[in-house]
């Protein structure tokens, strides 16, 4: 098997490499391991992430009453509206620059730590900040705040990419899909949780408001006392660390049995095929031909994630139920509706990702959220004029925001574990990640400016970036759903022009004008 060659032509080879693998394989199981792994360690770092995107909305007023009693205490004159809306600005967008931050030490502390041993270095850039925030109050300074979201930011990108890799490197590939999804489930369950203790009947009061900022250390906390119980990536051991009995004893209580030989011979055969790679950084990454096709995929993926205009249906969200005639203290309650839908929908995804596949429910989110867009671009210019067309606009929010949840919020995360090895996914990460955190900082930056100068227009360029997007998922990104990596890999080889061989055998067997390096090995997980 070690030696057998892949080409496009080469259907028998195929065929006995599929006999091993049957051979070898058996189903892989949600054990009780791997569901608590995936819990804890969603709950404890990507919890995290959707709770300190949300946790801000609602006592934003009280937030910026501080602001200014603060500055009124220290040099005895208001502060000026502008410079209010400055420091504001800096509390919001110190956020997700700091999630930047976070993902460009994704590669250098996961292969150096490993996914645990980084998720639990994390957490520092967690309790660190809930600490700062619920004290800021107390210390009369908004610096602090500031201070503390650049902290948390960090937290927020490393965790955004290092759980996903953590339980995509767990899990059998035939759970890949739905468990990538918790990741995703885990965000929008903190905004969630963040919008509820945001009630001014709870947290989002003029008392309760440090508290709630202090409270995203608790899972923080969690995660700290319990991860460590709970084993480290089989194939980091294995692959990287050289561990065998330790990947071994990780993968029998991962998978329930104890024969594992299959799967850790797969491991090896990886680890012999890319032995003369080593740990690719991001500039070889970006340089690497076999890749190519895959990078530009996750690049275009999360940036159109983050500039479909799910911020901004968020930011138009409150103005469109008030036009409905939602009072005002219950907007509150809708927007809590809302973000119920949001965890509902995902939760969905979950069941469903294996059944539909990752390529149909990008398509299918991407579109609705294009569709959205557009309707709720006319709706929001009629509302003024026809009665009942703030119906329409609330309808196309809820809408969106269930096409956004269905595909493009969790599948980049699945799709971007997949489409990449061992030595390669660090650096793929690093990559998806600045390009999802610069994109947010990005619509974050320019929104408001195109706000006030489209108005609702803004919604076309949304409609536009989730067209193109859509349109590129159809003609380049194929499905990945109970693939091994060599199946993926092969799925590539053609578009990216290289020849792919299993194991350390010799060129393929046809001519082939490509060099060497443009020869790739590639093993089954």
């Amino acid at each position: 098997m070690l030696n057998t060659k892949v080409t496009a032509g080469s259907n028998t080879a195929m065929a006995e490499n599929e006999d091993c693998g049957e051979a070898q394989e058996r189903r892989g199981r949600l054990t009780a391991v791997l569901a608590l792994a995936t819990l804890i360690s969603a709950f404890g770092s990507s919890f995290q992430y959707g709770y300190n995107v949300a946790v801000i909305n609602s006592p934003a007023p009280l937030m910026q009453q501080f602001y200014n009693a603060t500055y009124l205490e220290r040099y005895g004159t208001p502060m000026e509206g502008t410079f209010l809306t400055l420091l504001w600005s800096l509390s919001v967008s110190m956020y997700p620059l700091g999630g930047f931050f976070g993902s460009l030490m994704v590669a250098p502390l996961v292969n150096r730590l490993g996914r645990k041993g980084t998720l639990l270095f994390n957490n520092i850039f967690s309790i660190v900040p809930a600490v700062m925030m619920g004290v800021s109050e107390m210390a009369r300074s908004y610096e602090i705040i500031i201070v503390a979201r650049v902290i948390v930011g960090i937290c927020a990108g490393l965790s955004s990419n290092v759980v996903p890799m953590y339980l995509g490197e767990l899990s059998p590939k035939n759970l890949r899909g739905a468990i990538g999804i918790i990741p995703q489930l885990f965000i929008t369950i903190g905004i969630l949780s963040a919008q509820v203790l945001g009630i001014r009947n709870i947290l989002g009061n003029s008392t309760g408001w440090t508290l709630m900022l202090g409270l995203t250390g608790i899972p923080a906390l969690i995660e700290l006392l319990l991860l460590p119980f709970f084993p480290e990536s089989p194939r980091y051991m294995l692959i990287q660390k050289g561990d065998e009995k330790t990947a071994r004893q990780a993968l029998q209580r991962l998978r329930g049995w104890e024969d594992v030989d299959g799967e850790l011979a797969e491991m090896r055969l990886e680890d012999q095929s890319e032995r003369a790679e080593g740990h690719l950084s991001v500039v070889t990454l970006l340089s690497q031909r076999s890749l190519r096709w895959q990078l530009i995929s996750i690049i275009i993926l999360n940036m159109g994630q983050q500039l479909s205009g799910v911020n901004a249906i968020y930011y138009y969200a409150d103005s469109i139920y008030a036009s409905a005639g939602v009072k005002y203290n219950d907007i509150q309650y809708v927007t809590v509706g809302t973000g119920a839908v949001n965890v509902f929908m995902t939760i969905a995804a979950v069941f469903i990702v294996e059944a539909t596949g990752r390529w149909l429910l990008l398509l299918c989110g991407f579109g609705i959220c294009c569709g959205s867009c557009v309707l709720l671009t006319i709706a929001l210019n009629l509302q003024a004029s026809v009665s009942w067309m703030p119906y329409v606009s609330i309808a196309c929010v809820i809408i969106y925001v269930i096409g956004h949840a269905i595909g493009p919020s969790p599948i980049p995360y699945v799709v971007t574990t997949e489409m990449f090895r061992q030595s390669s996914r660090p650096a793929a990460f690093m990559v998806a990640g600045s390009v999802h955190w610069l994109s947010n900082f990005t619509v974050g930056l320019v929104f408001p400016f195109l706000e006030s100068g489209l108005g609702p227009y803004s919604f076309i360029i949304f409609s536009l970036v989730c067209l193109v997007t859509l349109v590129y998922i159809w003609l380049i990104v194929p499905e990945t759903k109970n693939k091994t990596f060599l199946e993926i890999s092969q799925m590539f080889a053609k578009r990216n022009k290289v020849e792919i061989k299993l194991g350390d055998g010799d060129l393929p067997l046809k001519e082939s004008k490509d060099s060497l390096e443009d020869v790739v090995k590639v093993t089954a997980f």
